[in-house]
């Protein structure tokens, strides 16, 4: 544990954020349905890192289409397995409750891959910013399942530079790192991933009535027409975006 962690295990990151990002996980789940449903994937079992309150995870287990998919997250925080625990109320007997097939655990499966062998399909949604070795994280993650779907801000841009944004948000949401669409993808093929999709979301607009601001709301006009144009220059300029990427181990080069 170092510095840079401790600020989720000792109850900093709690105070700074006290529902975890909670309301913004039925649109996280959303992506992920769809980027599921476009590549015909059902995944089996599902394995999520860095699940924070496991509403996601729940989200996604209300899915029609994942009715037989079991889900497994882990955190490394006691506050937020403590949270996600609380609200995940096992069904009567005989009831087709979607909590039966949600399970919460205190653990790093990246660091003890023996917590959760097998799965399917990880899920690595906004966590690699905030791990020190965020390279040794994904490499860790290539080597424990055959499909990753991976969300990552993207909060290098001509925006952030200027107003010089890094600073305050390190010490409230916890970056360490930042990526632009380019560095990121390049990130994922540096550690051994084929990439098999990456798209744009647009957090900043989707959820300004979770996160109503002034400021937000000046910004998204200036990123929504420029967005018309292109998400890319949007994503680049004005921020806002995050990268949702479908990837999976590369096969070993033969030469």
């Amino acid at each position: 544990m170092t510095a840079s962690t401790d600020r989720y295990s000792s109850g900093q990151y709690l105070a700074a954020n006290p529902d975890w990002h909670a309301s913004d996980a039925p649109w996280k789940a959303r992506q992920v349905r769809a980027m599921l449903h476009r590549h015909g994937l059902v995944p089996s079992t599902v394995l999520e890192v860095g699940c924070g309150t496991g509403v996601m995870l729940r989200s996604l287990a209300a899915s029609p289409e994942l009715a037989l998919t079991r889900f497994e997250g882990f955190d490394i925080s006691p506050q937020a397995v403590a949270l996600a625990q609380s609200r995940i109320t096992p069904s009567a007997e005989g009831d087709a409750d979607p909590a039966d097939r949600v399970r919460i655990r205190l653990g790093d499966p990246i660091s003890e891959p023996s917590l959760a062998p097998g799965a399917d399909l990880l899920l690595v949604m906004d966590v690699i910013e905030h791990v020190p070795d965020y390279l040794g994280f994904l490499e860790g993650c290539r080597r424990l399942t055959p499909a990753m779907v991976i969300h990552i801000p993207l909060d290098l841009h001509v925006s952030s530079l200027l107003r010089n944004a890094f600073v305050p948000t390190r010490y409230t949401i916890g970056h360490l790192h930042y990526f632009t669409f380019e560095s990121a993808l390049a990130t994922l093929r540096d550690v051994g991933f084929e990439v098999i999709e990456a798209t744009y979301t647009n957090a900043a607009a989707e959820l300004f009535r979770h996160h109503p601001s002034l400021r937000r709301a000046i910004a998204n006009g200036p990123r929504f027409l420029l967005s018309r144009f292109s998400r890319h220059w949007a994503a680049r300029l004005l921020g806002g975006y995050s990268l949702l990427v479908l990837c999976r181990p590369a096969e070993p080069s033969l030469s």
